[in-house]
């Protein structure tokens, strides 16, 4: 068993917050979003969490590990941007929100990836990244992901239906 380094530790530990504050939005608001203190702090700490991947190479140099980093990390730049710059007009706010929801889906990757090819210690769950039961499991959990999505984006839809709506005033004749 690969024994976790200082950088290693660091980046778990922040990656436990950014779950935790992820799974606090998605009870709380439904969703992850940048106007809240959860949001934020899911952010942020997703953030913290690619950056200090960057740093470890447990498989011997860069992999698919530091790929997803950088993936989560356009994902995020992009989900940002689009929310400033509304790229997709009246369903903008509902395409950042499932960005966001997507990178919380990045985060599960590695972490069952790397807590399972770890754990228990001494027979661990997968034997090894490529183990098909942990890429069941990924598919299992993409599943749920979409799912999640889904839901998600209903629910958005009917609570920007709850919104009042600004009528036109008609001209005088």
């Amino acid at each position: 068993m690969a024994v976790l380094t200082t950088i290693g530790i660091a980046h778990t530990a922040i990656s436990l917050v950014a779950l935790g504050a992820g799974i606090r939005a998605f009870i709380r608001y439904k969703e992850i979003s940048p106007t809240t203190r959860a949001g934020t702090l899911y952010i942020v700490a997703t953030v913290l969490t690619c950056l200090t991947s960057f740093f470890i190479f447990n498989h011997g140099g860069v992999n698919e590990a530091h790929a997803l980093g950088v993936l989560t990390l356009l994902v995020l730049a992009g989900a940002a941007i689009a929310s400033r710059k509304r790229w997709f007009g009246r369903y903008n706010h509902r395409a950042v929100a499932l960005a966001y929801s997507l990178t919380f889906f990045f985060h599960m990757i590695p972490g069952f990836t790397e807590t399972g090819t770890r754990f228990p210690t001494g027979n661990p769950l997968y034997s090894s990244r490529e183990d098909p039961a942990l890429v069941m499991t990924i598919g299992v959990v993409f599943a749920i992901f979409v799912i999640g999505a889904i839901l998600q984006l209903r629910h958005l839809r009917a609570a920007e239906g709850v919104l009042p709506r600004v009528r036109p005033r008609m001209p005088a004749v």
